[in-house]
């Protein structure tokens, strides 16, 4: 008889980025196993995948090791990884690290805390030479960046969701994207694997949180039970079309871009919208302005320079990058 529905699913879906690590790491002729870990804050999504990971990284000859990072916002934080790391050696996974990050207040407390993590993920990855880091975002997680992506309003990059594979040479993978929440949580249960639920993950004060106990909720009375799914997929959709629409824009750039760095107005014009939006915000965020800052409306601006000109001076843009129109030329400055 074989492992209940929901450990299977998790164990398949690890099993296939092992084995896709796996192929990057012997691509590189890299003689030694790679090694991989896994991202654990005590949940049922990052444990479920602890497990996973630790039941099919030793078929496949992959070392696993996991890092639980402490960000210091709860009374006891540090009492709570120290208990993540020892459920983590009792998996048999090594190395285990616990890393105590300090969460700064640039761009809100989700987005500091959020910066913080990677960080030091990325900073633990390179001190143990780990060939990726798995993360335990859900199909429901998916769901709820898209809504967040929407209520943004800053184009189909925004829909795409999260990918399965980011960071440098695909450091961060994602297998459980196409997994949903509940599975996670009953493959834990089954497992007898004990779970800790973040307050914050229940705490109104954050965004995320109202969304996904009000605002999810909401939307599956009204339409039904597959929103999530179809989120998810919308998400899968919109990457592959940004991802074209990113490449047709980089072609782009070639065509309308001179020496000295001054973009053709009339091969911008000549380009579909999106297509020349696109060439805008590279050019712009290649002059200095910082892509954290810069929406929608600072590009819209900028094209109006293109499509409705009416002699308008210089627009200032985040990063102190100026654009202003010139000769039948954009030139675009940090200054």
């Amino acid at each position: 008889m074989g492992p209940h529905p929901a450990v299977a699913a998790i164990r398949l879906a690890v099993r296939r980025v092992l084995h896709d690590v796996l192929t990057h790491h012997c691509a590189q002729d890299r003689r030694e196993a790679p090694l991989v870990l896994v991202a654990c804050s005590g949940g049922a999504d990052s444990m479920a995948l602890a497990s996973a990971l630790a039941f099919e990284a030793p078929k496949l000859g992959v070392r696993a090791g996991g890092v639980t990072i402490d960000h210091g916002l709860q009374e006891g934080s540090d009492l709570r990884a120290a208990e993540v790391a020892l459920r983590l050696r009792a998996l048999k996974l090594d190395p285990v690290d616990i890393v105590s990050v300090e969460v700064g207040r640039v761009g809100g407390p989700e987005a500091a805390a959020r910066d913080a993590r990677y960080a030091a993920l990325d900073a633990t990855a390179d001190r143990y030479g780990a060939s990726a880091i798995l993360l335990g975002h859900t199909r429901d997680d998916q769901a709820e960046t898209v809504l967040l992506g929407l209520a943004r309003g800053s184009g189909i990059r925004s829909l795409s969701g999260m990918a399965a594979a980011t960071g440098t040479n695909g450091r961060y993978r994602r297998p459980f994207l196409d997994v949903d929440r509940q599975t996670a949580r009953t493959a834990c249960l089954i497992q007898a694997l004990p779970v800790w639920d973040d307050p914050h993950n229940t705490d109104p004060a954050y965004t995320r949180s109202r969304l996904r106990h009000e605002g999810l909720p909401a939307l599956e009375k009204c339409l039904g039970k597959g929103v999530v799914e179809a989120l998810a997929r919308t998400a899968q959709l919109s990457r592959d079309d940004a991802d074209a629409l990113d490449g047709w824009a980089a072609d782009a750039e070639v065509t309308v871009l001179d020496e000295a760095g001054t973009l053709d107005v009339a091969g911008l014009f000549a380009l579909p919208a999106a297509v020349r939006r696109r060439v805008l915000r590279r050019a712009v965020i290649a002059a200095g302005s910082p892509a954290g800052s810069l929406f929608a409306r600072h590009i819209e601006e900028v094209d109006r320079l293109i499509t409705a000109w009416r002699g308008q001076g210089a627009i200032n843009l985040p990063g102190r990058v100026g654009v202003r129109r010139q000769g039948g030329r954009l030139v675009i400055r940090q200054g």
